[in-house]
């Protein structure tokens, strides 16, 4: 894994910082998976029910706006740095949290979509951290510290943990303003340890409009998407929707495990702490993927990763489960996500390391509007037929097409940039 190495060459403290950046970014971005049932309840009493579909967009949006700020910032970072374009951002993300916070009691559907909008450039902290961290260190290093950077992800874990039990306590806009208040103390720690890569280390090349159409008339570029859109969508996708799936399918299943449900609030919570653990799986074992990519080659892992989540979603599709064996086929699902995140971030730096900066914008928004794709995919799919078979069916197809995908580039990639690149392909 190599983790000895990463004292002796980088920069220690910027590596940790952008983690913690992007860690609490995470825990903001999907704040509202685990207060949906919360909220809608907030609303009802005031008149206003949220259909399946309405809640699946308030979910989405933060994921979609997430996704198209990411190739915002990632322009920011080539043109500006990533220091300076984080600070712009968490500052963004912060004002917003404190405005639900103080607007809660009257808060309305359509200005909670705009909430939702502004914690997308929490969302977008992903295309600054990782180049923020991978600029520090060489190709042979990549995948590792790619991983750990992004494991950032365990922020919405924490997400699932607490945000249930202080809204029970203490109603759910309390959840803004402990939000808040922590993103402000991330922001100056930020302010005081990360530090931009020197020019002997890394040369920022920022980049002309018609560079970024270059780019984007790159077939790999697509490639990279299709498989990101899958990974990292199918992760943030269910992350973001996890809660809704639990108490729509299982909150009557939960009593056997002895769960007080007559208790609505416990519930709640209860359904937080599954989805936690469920999560934890891939937002933990991202850097195992990036590290299991160095050692075997990306496209290799890919392959095993995906096609344990193709079987794994089709037995959720079309196998009635009972609860527990639902959570552990969930958990299996997000764990092989976590790691195949790890793996395409393996394969990124080795194919576009010039343009690193662009390109986790790009790819980045490719996962986030994958993730946008399955959380309104599921709000369909219960609300057309009371169930997310349909759901699970789309999810494991489009995975086995990204499969079909790395069939048709891996030998050209390892005949062509991947020979050169001083990194297993």
């Amino acid at each position: 894994m190599k983790f000895a190495d990463l004292k002796k060459e980088g920069h220690w403290p910027t590596l940790f910082s952008a983690f913690l950046y992007f860690d609490f970014s995470f825990m903001m971005w999907t704040m509202l998976g685990p207060l949906a049932t919360e909220i809608g309840e907030s609303l009802s009493l005031r008149g206003f029910t949220m259909s399946d579909d309405q809640q699946a967009t308030l979910l989405a949006v933060p994921v979609l706006a997430g996704a198209l700020l990411r190739i915002v910032l990632g322009v920011f970072v080539d043109k500006f740095g990533p220091k300076k374009t984080a600070l712009v951002s968490q500052a963004i993300v912060i004002a917003t949290l404190f405005f639900a916070y103080l607007g809660a009691d009257a808060i309305t559907y359509n200005q909670l979509l705009w909430v939702a909008l502004g914690l997308g450039f929490a969302g977008a902290s992903f295309a600054v951290a990782l180049p923020q961290a991978g600029q520090w260190y060489p190709p042979r290093l990549q995948g590792i510290v790619l991983g750990i950077a992004g494991a950032g992800n365990i922020g919405v874990v924490i997400d699932f943990l607490f945000a249930p039990k202080i809204a029970e306590l203490w109603g759910w806009a309390s959840v803004f303003l402990v939000g808040g208040i922590l993103s402000s103390i991330v922001l100056i720690a930020y302010m005081l340890m990360a530090k931009d890569a020197p020019s002997s280390v890394y040369k920022p090349n920022p980049k002309k409009l018609g560079d970024y159409l270059k780019l984007m008339r790159d077939r790999d570029t697509w490639w990279f998407n299709l498989f990101y859109a899958v990974s990292f969508g199918g992760f943030i996708g269910f992350a973001s929707y996890m809660k809704v799936y639990l108490m729509n399918t299982y909150q009557a299943d939960m009593n056997t495990f002895g769960l007080d449900i007559m208790n609505e609030g416990n519930v709640k919570v209860i359904a937080g702490y599954f989805g936690a653990l469920c999560i934890f799986a891939g937002a933990m074992l991202r850097p195992v993927g990036g590290g299991v990519a160095d050692k075997m080659g990306g496209i290799k892992s890919l392959y095993v990763f995906f096609g344990m989540i193709v079987i794994l979603a089709l037995i959720s599709a079309f196998v009635k489960l009972p609860f527990w064996a639902a959570i552990v086929v969930m958990f299996l699902i997000m764990a092989n996500l976590g790691m195949a995140n790890g793996s395409v971030f393996q394969l990124v730096p080795q194919r576009f390391g010039k343009d690193i900066g662009i390109m986790t914008g790009l790819i980045g928004a490719a996962g986030g509007l994958g993730g946008t794709a399955l959380i309104k995919t599921f709000g369909w799919s219960q609300g057309a037929f009371d169930g997310y078979t349909a759901g699970f069916l789309i999810f494991g197809v489009m995975v086995l097409i990204a499969m079909m995908g790395i069939s048709l580039v891996k030998t050209r990639w390892r005949t062509t940039w991947g020979a050169v690149s001083g990194a297993r392909i």
